[in-house]
């Protein structure tokens, strides 16, 4: 593990890793199947399923029942959820105060959520304003893990791959920072399995948003 690095560039993932959207999003799932006579399925198993954008999502919770269902699906669950994702989503605790200790650090929103999802929840729980740039799906033709979501980063703010970081709480996340050449740093406490994450190798891990305070200046 590396010790306090210096940073230019920070690039925060979203849900798991700075709002606690999990339950939100779960639920908005399982209104979609059941509204289409589906049944439920356990929070665990959709929570699972984040990571990879909206699409990948409802595949994994349709299964077998996509196909013809994919559609409707997303109608019904895009409805539901931009209405109903801060039913019980925020910040986990701290994170405030990272993006105040941090304020002079360009930082950056790199999400695999749909970008107008992202930009409501952003501005919604008022930490738009400690972002240069939310960039979520649609907003770019690549999602995480693809490097060309970071490199024009590293040129628009004139950072140094080695002193760019990734902080996310995925897979993804990692292997976007791994595959950029810049720092990767995992919470290990988010949506994803610590397992898989301890895994992958991060240069950096923490348990809580606090301790990112003593990770980078």
């Amino acid at each position: 593990m590396l010790m306090t690095v210096h940073v230019d560039l920070m690039v925060f993932d979203l849900d798991g890793t700075l709002i606690t959207s999990g339950e939100d999003i779960a639920a908005s799932v399982n209104y979609t199947l059941v509204k289409l006579g589906l049944p439920a399925l356990p929070m665990e198993k959709i929570i699972s399923y984040i990571g990879d954008g909206v699409r990948e999502l409802l595949l994994r919770a349709l299964g077998e029942a996509g196909g013809e269902n994919f559609g409707p699906a997303m109608k019904i669950f895009s409805a539901y959820y931009m209405e109903h994702m801060l039913d019980t989503t925020v910040l986990y605790p701290g994170v405030t105060e990272v993006l105040e200790r941090f304020a002079v650090k360009r930082k950056v929103i790199v999400t695999n959520k749909r970008h107008d999802f992202a930009l409501k929840i952003v501005e919604s729980l008022g930490i738009a304003s400690y972002f240069d740039a939310v960039v979520g799906a649609e907003k770019t033709p690549y999602r995480k893990p693809d490097p060309r979501l970071v490199k024009p980063l590293l040129e628009e703010y004139n950072a140094r791959p080695g002193h760019t970081v990734v902080i996310g709480d995925g897979p993804a996340d990692i292997r976007l920072a791994k595959e950029a050449g810049v720092l990767s740093c995992s919470y290990l406490n988010g949506l994803a399995e610590r397992e898989k994450l301890l895994a992958l190798k991060p240069d950096f891990t923490y348990e809580s948003p606090a301790e990112l305070k003593g990770l980078f200046y």
